[in-house]
């Protein structure tokens, strides 16, 4: 049974930095897309910035590039997403998500694809 369980979140006021971390276990073998998503009050959740998992292919919003950040260490199983720069409309909960990699890193899209594993969320909140 995959699980990812997320950490690193708070508050912060505008211009500051945040780092989530996420550590995942249960994927057995094959390779996995991983990242992050986010959902503000009111709106649909969307994707942040993901991974694929070589590393080779990595999404970002339009709203972040440039000021977040997306890493990973597949020895450890973990998923890090720096935030720098960040602004009141990143105020949100952020979720790990994770899902199986398809035959190249482009399968690892939020835009085209489902992510299957969520972990529980955690909040960021900007103040202005």
């Amino acid at each position: 049974q995959v699980q990812l369980v997320e950490s690193g979140g708070g508050s912060v006021q505008a211009g500051g930095s945040l780092t989530l971390s996420c550590a995942a276990s249960g994927y057995g073998y094959g390779n996995i897309c991983r990242g992050w998503f986010r959902q503000a009050p009111g709106k649909e959740r969307e994707g942040v910035a993901v991974m694929s998992a070589g590393g080779t292919y990595t999404y970002y919003a339009d709203s972040v590039k440039g000021r977040f950040t997306i890493s990973r260490d597949n020895a450890k199983n973990t998923v890090t997403l720096r935030m720098d720069s960040l602004q009141a409309e990143d105020t949100a909960m952020y979720y790990c998500a994770s899902t199986r990699q398809g035959v190249d890193g482009n399968t690892c899209n939020p835009l085209l694809v489902k992510y299957s594993y969520w972990g529980q969320g955690t909040q960021v909140t900007v103040s202005s």
